[in-house]
């Protein structure tokens, strides 16, 4: 039994070897040059880099010489490593040396088709030749894209809307793309980068690519309820895209308070009560609900409204309420201030009110008796103890 164990190992340890010598003799060696796309479109008069790979497939690591043949006549072609002019590489075994073909079509370039051949050539190994073919193409219009995941935004008249927008450039060229809105009359737009708080008005976008921008708009505080549309448009070179955008403004409410005659004073006396009449207005452009009325008086003093609390105050509408004040019964004369204030379901008012206390007359008829006896006694004893 323990042989038959012993013989099965041997054979799975034989299939296991055999299979790892199977896998590395199937694994290629040898140095490459390869690029994802090696036929591409180029434009005269621009830049074009494409970027490169050299491969060191299971190779002792030497210097590569690189070379570039084929161009045409007046094209500047460049090979690049890290951002600078390179003339030949050095690849670590199974490692990739990143590399960029930098290709300067000059601007009378004619439509056609191009072969330009890399080269990498080392001591003991040489990379198969790539061959990359570059096609002079027209010079295609810009063209562009802009849409909103989310174009329609609901909120108040003191809501600040935010989109976020995204701008594509489908041309094959970087542009410098343009921002604008139209919106209703006393409507404030603004374009922020994605990412950024400054204004913009107009953002860079690489050929192929897309970015994103905030657009706000802000609603004038008097705004009525309603849906609100604003177009924003992108334009460069001649091309342009538009995209449609809503505001759905609910109505909000503005309570104020204030005085039939917007006078924010009167006279009470004291220890008595004296009534002030307030009016609550909405100029807003929906209901409050549930206003009550508050105030603040001096120590000792009381107030009280009639009626405490409004169930409701429609747009446009207003309401008087009767506010009683009794200063206190040792008040001095003299002026004091009483804070009224109004707080509705998501809105508040408050008003100052001035109040002038003045002593009763009846106390001052007796002080202006008592001060007579007191000279009448006083002009007596004079009289009397004066012939003496």
């Amino acid at each position: 039994m323990r042989c038959l164990i012993a013989l099965f190992a041997l054979i799975l340890a034989i299939t296991s070897t055999a299979t790892g010598y199977a896998q590395a003799a199937d694994t290629p060696k040898g140095l490459f040059l390869m690029t994802d796309y090696p036929s591409q479109t180029v434009r005269a008069g621009e830049v074009t880099t494409i970027r490169m790979k050299l491969n060191n497939a299971g190779l002792p690591p030497e210097p590569v010489a690189l070379s570039v043949s084929g161009a045409p006549a007046g094209w500047k072609i460049d090979l690049l490593g890290a951002g600078q002019t390179v003339a030949s590489a050095m690849p670590g075994v199974n490692q990739d040396v990143a590399l960029q073909l930098r290709v300067d079509v000059p601007k009378d370039a004619q439509p056609g088709s191009h072969k330009i051949t890399v080269s990498a050539k080392g001591i003991l190994m040489q990379a198969p030749d790539l061959v990359l073919t570059l096609t002079v193409a027209n010079e295609a219009p810009a063209k562009l894209s802009i849409k909103s995941r989310l174009p329609s935004l609901r909120g108040t008249p003191r809501s600040t809307f935010e989109y976020t927008v995204t701008v594509g450039n489908d041309s094959g060229k970087d542009l410098t793309v343009a921002l604008s809105a139209q919106a209703p009359a006393n409507f404030q737009t603004t374009f922020t980068d994605g990412f950024g708080s400054n204004e913009i008005s107009s953002i860079p976008v690489e050929a192929g690519q897309t970015k994103d921008i905030k657009v706000k708009v802000t609603p004038p505080r008097d705004v009525k309820a309603g849906d609100y549309p604003v177009v924003v448009r992108v334009a460069a070179e001649g091309a342009t895209a538009e995209q449609r955008l809503v505001l759905q403004v609910s109505g909000q409410g503005r309570l104020a308070l204030s005085t039939k005659d917007g006078r924010l004073s009167g006279e009470a006396e004291v220890g008595k009560p004296s009534t002030f009449t307030l009016v609550l207005s909405n100029d807003g452009t929906a209901p409050i609900e549930e206003v009550e009325m508050s105030g603040t008086v001096p120590t000792s003093w009381k107030v009280e409204f009639n009626p405490k609390t409004i169930p409701s105050i429609a747009p446009n509408e207003k309401k008087e309420v009767q506010v009683t004040v009794t200063p206190a019964d040792k008040a001095i004369a003299g002026d004091y201030v009483a804070s009224f204030r109004a707080n509705g379901r998501g809105e508040t008012a408050s008003a100052d009110f001035r109040i002038t206390v003045t002593t009763s007359t009846l106390w001052g008829a007796v002080g202006i008796g008592i001060i007579a006896v007191a000279l009448l006694v006083l002009l007596g004893a004079v009289a009397r103890f004066g012939r003496r």
